[in-house]
């Protein structure tokens, strides 16, 4: 099983940037797609970004592409999701996973997740 540690939430204006990061344990962590979901409450939670192994394919979710980038550095075993042009309705906790596969992005289908970490934007 694979630790995760999400870090970088915060509470930002509308228009604003924050980068996430994702800590990993684990040897393997090079092996493994990773991705970013979050959850906004009373809504369930959505995919966001993903990332393959080598960092050689990235997926988006319509709703962030343009704004958030998703990148790995597999030497610090962490993931990251930087946040531009931020907007009110990204506010949620934010989630790092590690993906059994990259046939799918449900949430469902994610292997191990981390804690969260807050995201607010204000208008």
């Amino acid at each position: 099983q694979v630790q995760l540690v999400e870090s970088g939430g915060g509470l930002v204006q509308a228009g604003g940037s924050l980068r996430l990061s994702c800590a990993t344990s684990g040897r393997t962590f090079g092996s493994y797609a990773m991705g970013w979901f979050r959850q906004a409450p009373g809504k369930e939670r959505e995919f966001v970004a993903a990332i393959s192994w080598s960092g050689g394919r990235l997926y988006y979710a319509n709703y962030v592409k343009g704004r958030f980038t998703i990148s790995r550095d597999n030497a610090k075993n962490t993931v990251y999701l930087q946040m531009n042009s931020l907007k009110t309705e990204d506010t949620a906790v934010y989630y790092c996973a590690v993906a059994s596969s990259e046939s799918s992005w449900s949430p469902s289908r994610m292997r191990d997740w981390g804690q969260g970490t807050q995201v607010t934007v204000s208008a």
